[in-house]
């Protein structure tokens, strides 16, 4: 068969079909057409021994409304360097200014965006070096109906509902966004995604509202509202709200991820459902840096390696209801990712200024979209 290009002889974890062997993938027609060894006939050939291919990576959590909101960044340039296929926004716009979300950004993108919108009018329109502003805040900013009719009418693109709560996203508004939030997300049939900073509300009054399916993002972030009593003990809300299908989104930032947590969590036999960089203008350049950097933490902290791709790859796409991505199986969609693990020291920092040395690090050395290949220096 003839096959636009083929993989050759990287190391394979593709945790959707337990597999993690040297062998080759082949691409045709923008799909995966094929996983083995001694695979013939590709029109293009690459020699990746020695790398990991893996399912496009999944950035669930991202803000890449460049040029529309302060906090975006060019998901193109993120994308080809940190190895992601698929960048989902979350909650950069709001049902007000979605349609130039969508025509001016996620449509002329080479790579995939999807979106959790924003139960605000304007989504997250005021987070700056200078100006911070909680768009939570002003409950005359909750835009319901008009939420759930762009939702509706954008299931190509948005695969769930985004609300901000806590005293720099909500303020005194406490769990009220998240309640209308959660109405819509009933009203449309999706998943909300909820952020959650400094209490109030706590930590438990989220995730007590949240119902199978849905995410709490920043799942494992430093006291206060971490997911983690004085002593090191996971709380026993995390623990019921996991059995019934709420899903932790790490949604690393500026400000939600911390080594204390993530070592008392990891020791408590509580691993995160999804690892995503919250990546933005304010942590591109520190401390969340991008999407394997982030991974590459966990590696350090002990998570094995093929659950770390599971993260950002199958569990990913479950979380979004997409199971055409974040998988290799033959006919899925033809996205791949190529790293490189490197041994060695590797300085890496968490949100509160703790300095980890790591002895790997996860290096993006090419992407395949669409069966073709991307590398992270073509044009």
């Amino acid at each position: 068969m003839a096959y636009d290009l083929i993989l050759r002889g990287g190391r394979v974890i593709d945790p959707s079909q337990g597999i993690d062997g040297v062998m080759d993938v082949a691409f045709a027609g923008g799909t995966v057409a094929a996983i083995g060894p001694g695979l013939e006939g590709g029109a293009d050939v690459r020699d990746v021994s020695g790398l990991i291919v893996t399912p496009g990576l999944i950035d669930l959590h991202t803000h890449v409304y460049w040029g529309g909101t302060s906090l975006g960044i060019d998901a193109a340039e993120f994308c080809r360097t940190s190895g992601v296929t698929t960048a989902v926004d979350t909650g950069s716009a709001g049902p007000g200014n979605w349609m130039g979300f969508r025509k001016h950004v996620i449509e002329p993108s080479p790579v995939r965006i999807l979106a959790y919108l924003h139960v605000s009018h304007a989504g997250i329109y005021g987070f700056d070096k200078r100006v911070m502003v909680g768009e939570s805040r002003e409950l005359l900013l909750m835009n319901p109906v008009d939420c759930a009719a762009v939702a509706d009418a954008n299931r190509d693109l948005i695969v769930g509902i985004k609300v901000r709560v806590g005293l720099n996203a909500s303020g005194t508004s406490g769990t009220v966004p998240l309640n209308i939030a959660l109405q819509v997300a009933e009203e449309v049939g999706m998943p909300v995604m909820a952020h959650i900073d400094q209490p109030p509300p706590s930590y438990e009054e989220v995730i007590g509202m949240l119902r199978p399916g849905d995410v709490l993002t920043h799942a494992f972030r430093p006291f206060p509202n971490s997911p983690i009593n004085g002593q090191g003990r996971i709380k026993d809300a995390v623990i019921s709200a996991r059995k019934r299908g709420v899903l932790f989104d790490i949604g690393h930032g500026k400000g939600s991820f911390s080594f204390k947590t993530t070592r008392a969590m990891l020791a408590g036999g509580f691993e995160p459902d999804t690892i995503s960089s919250d990546v933005h203008t304010l942590c591109i350049g520190g401390p969340a840096f991008d999407q394997v950097t982030t991974l590459s933490k966990f590696l350090c902290l002990g998570m094995p390696l093929d659950r770390v791709i599971a993260s950002t790859t199958v569990n990913a796409a479950m979380a979004m209801k997409r199971p055409e991505l974040g998988t290799l199986k033959p006919g899925s969609v033809g996205d791949a990712t190529i790293l490189r693990l490197a041994e060695g020291r590797f300085d890496y920092v968490d949100v509160v200024g703790e300095h980890l040395e790591g002895d790997r690090r996860l290096t993006s050395e090419g992407v395949v979209l669409a069966g073709r290949w991307w590398h992270p220096d073509a044009a």
